[in-house]
């Protein structure tokens, strides 16, 4: 078991749900297929840990979601934003160089706006049956990986 599993799915001692929490969700429409499990999948766990969903942007691909992402960053009643994406590899590098690319302005955002990000973007280098695999476990770890760092701000 992974270290962040440790108390998935239930209250661990001196945890609270700490209600209040709002979060932008940012998702890439290219892989749909795929995203929209990540998606309705995000929404889902937001609402087991009592955070709302106070916007939601989609965009047409993941080089797209750093744009979407700024906005979101910078609406004061949004604590934290999650960003759902999926990028397969095809027969060129594009995955890597989008991936690539899309994390570090990212997490300078993230930074920049002392909100937190769930980073739930799947590749590079993954098959599509790879990403429908892990499409529930990235966007359920985004999610609570922004949440639990939202708790830092509130505090």
């Amino acid at each position: 078991m992974q270290a962040w599993e440790k108390g998935r799915g239930r209250k661990m001692k001196g945890q609270s749900s700490l209600k209040g929490i709002k979060l932008g969700i940012v998702v890439s429409d290219f892989n749909r297929e795929i995203t929209s499990t990540m998606e309705s999948h995000a929404e889902k766990t937001a609402s087991s840990l009592g955070a709302a969903i106070g916007k939601k942007i989609h965009v047409h691909g993941a080089f797209e979601i750093p744009f979407a992402a700024k906005k979101l960053f910078e609406e004061k009643n949004i604590d934290a934003v999650i960003v759902l994406g999926a990028v397969i590899q095809g027969k060129t590098d594009h995955d890597v160089i989008i991936v690539s690319a899309v994390a570090p302005k990212l997490l300078e955002l993230s930074l920049k706006f002392s909100k937190p990000l769930g980073f739930g973007i799947i590749g590079p280098r993954v098959t599509e049956k790879e990403a429908k695999s892990r499409a529930k476990e990235y966007a359920e770890r985004a999610v609570r990986a922004a949440f639990e760092m939202a708790k830092l701000n509130k505090k």
